[in-house]
């Protein structure tokens, strides 16, 4: 699991069948410390949440990021929001505790 912020959203005219009205966001990809890392993507809110801009978010890569969106069909789908972070607490030495 990763954490991002939303920086924007995308719009797309043509989708790929199977994602028509799934909303898209820009995502900034962030480290444990809530710093920015690498470059800005975008991933498909698959919770259908009501997060926006300036929101830190969970993301998924890959076949998680497919399953979270759907189970019925295999969707060309390899970032994926599942969910908004409330709070993040970082304890120096151990895991990310979400």
């Amino acid at each position: 699991m990763l954490l991002g912020k939303i920086v924007g959203s995308a719009v797309a005219t043509r989708k790929y069948e199977g994602l028509q009205g799934a909303k898209l966001l820009v995502v900034q990809p962030l480290d444990k410390h809530l710093h920015a890392r690498g470059t800005p993507q975008v991933a498909v809110d698959t919770a259908r949440l009501s997060a926006g801009q300036g929101d830190i978010v969970c993301l998924v890569r890959s076949r998680e990021a497919m399953l979270a969106y759907t189970t019925s069909a295999m969707l060309p789908i390899d970032l994926a929001v599942i969910g908004i972070v409330e709070a993040v607490d970082v304890q120096e030495g151990l895991s990310l505790v979400l």
